[in-house]
């Protein structure tokens, strides 16, 4: 935890206040979370037969 802190510290929203901080990093957690679930959706609708080529 206090590497997380230091990092945060450290980095440009370290200034900010700690609602801030939450927000944004809460934002940056959802945005992650997302894509992650978006390429979970991929490879479970991707056919198994993908044939490459013209």
């Amino acid at each position: 935890m206090d590497v997380i802190k230091e990092i945060i510290q450290n980095s440009a929203i370290g200034p900010y206040s700690n609602w801030s901080k939450g927000l944004v990093l809460s934002l940056f957690t959802s945005i992650v979370c997302t894509l992650m679930i978006m390429l979970v959706l991929l490879f479970a609708t991707i056919p198994q037969n993908v044939q490459y080529g013209y």
